[in-house]
């Protein structure tokens, strides 16, 4: 089970134990971070899991699908190089210690 951080826009932390084989959208939704509002249940076509991905994890991750850019091309928040929906980052052991920034605003 890999320990992922998520930083939050005041600033806090919230870290925990996520299980394998559940995107980041499903694990953050499931601990209840906040600003992880994931209106689409996952169809990547709302943008409301958009995350910043710290850059040393930018590159360890698979590219974005054409869906998954298209969608973070409407994102409320500003998209960054590192910009990734939550609901297409599917967890594994290799996430281990995975840290990502949560936007202040999503809708």
């Amino acid at each position: 089970m890999p320990d992922i951080t998520f930083h939050l826009s005041d600033g806090s932390e919230v870290g925990f134990e996520a299980p394998e084989g559940v995107t980041l959208m499903q694990a953050a939704t499931g601990y209840g971070v906040d600003g992880i509002l994931a209106e689409c249940g996952g169809g990547a076509s709302c943008g409301t899991c958009h995350v910043y991905v710290d850059p040393e994890w930018a590159a360890r991750l698979p590219a974005p699908s054409a869906r998954e850019d298209e969608t973070l091309g409407f994102t409320a928040a500003e998209r960054l190089p590192t910009s990734r929906l939550a609901c297409q980052v599917m967890l594994s052991p290799d996430h281990q210690g995975l840290s990502v920034t949560v936007p202040a605003e999503q809708r």
